[in-house]
């Protein structure tokens, strides 16, 4: 029992971590109707200019606000400049354009960073007292972090959209942008302030989550998290911020049980477990869980 207790624990917290990313996921597609892939990468950007601010002894928490603010600034620009004008096009387009800045990005951090692994200090005390124990598991800073930017996050997003009338105008937009306009809706200030909310989330996400990254800050940090928190954006549903936390906790458990208790499978073949399941939901269920199914009229 003390074993199952300590890798729900263990599990809950990577999922809160994909969960985390994925409601950067579900505000880019919710206020456009776009997947962003660059998400991880931009994320990993900030996390080092993050990183840069920690460097020359400033507090975590000013890290933390100087990343997320980047990361919003950093979110605008993209959609203004580079996802706007493609998207005139058609939407191959703007899915080549998005690859090619996930390699841009990650060619950036490296460029002005280097490739060596750097340590990103937690939020809160993380040292072997700092812990809450929950049974037979414990539960640190770094960990405690995460669920309580998750939590805030999720109500933030929710008031969002469901008490604002900006909340109202993004899903719009991401609905019929020619439609909204025509109602009076500032389409374009809609899309960039969309695009710079994700960018502002990855980035906070970034920073909570490195700390309890295995590697810390290098190059593949955000990789095989944002690949996990896409599985979770989908599973859960792409306009579902409910559903892209369950969906987070649910894969980040189901890797932690798979790992601990079904022989041969191991930590190399967790996530291949995992996103198999995953693509046999989606194939009843395309919506994803949670996910509005669109009805379309003929």
């Amino acid at each position: 029992m003390d074993v199952l207790v300590e890798r729900l624990v263990a599990g809950s917290t990577e999922g809160a971590v994909y969960a985390l990313i994925a409601l950067s996921l579900v505000v880019v597609f919710r206020g456009t109707g776009t997947i962003n892939f660059a998400q991880g990468e931009m994320a990993l950007f900030t996390t080092f200019v993050a990183w840069s601010v920690i460097a020359r002894d400033l507090p975590v928490w000013v890290a933390l606000l100087v990343a997320t603010a980047s990361g919003f600034v950093l979110g605008a620009l993209v959609e203004r400049f580079l996802v706007r004008p493609v998207r005139k096009r058609n939407d191959m387009a703007v899915l080549i354009v998005l690859l090619g800045l996930f390699t841009v990005f990650n060619s950036l951090d490296g460029l002005i960073w280097g490739g060596e692994t750097k340590v990103l200090a937690s939020l809160l005390p993380n040292g072997p007292d700092d812990y809450v124990a929950l049974g037979p598991a414990r539960i640190y800073g770094d960990t405690a972090a995460v669920w309580i930017g998750t939590v805030l996050v999720l109500i933030a997003l929710t008031v969002l959209f469901r008490c604002t009338r900006t909340g109202l105008h993004m899903r719009a937009v991401a609905n019929d942008g020619e439609a909204a306009a025509l109602a009076g809706v500032r389409v374009g200030r809609v899309l960039s302030l969309s695009w710079g909310l994700a960018g502002a989330i990855g980035s906070a996400a970034g920073v909570l989550v490195t700390p309890l990254a295995p590697a810390q800050l290098s190059l593949l940090t955000m990789l095989a998290i944002f690949l996990s928190a896409a599985a979770a954006a989908l599973l859960g549903g792409l306009d579902s911020l409910v559903g892209a936390v369950v969906a987070g906790l649910s894969i980040g458990v189901l890797e932690a049980l798979v790992i601990g208790y079904v022989p041969g499978v191991g930590s190399n073949l967790s996530e291949t477990t995992v996103l198999v399941i995953i693509v046999l939901v989606l194939l009843v269920r395309p919506q994803g869980l949670f996910g509005t199914k669109k009805l379309e009229r003929v």
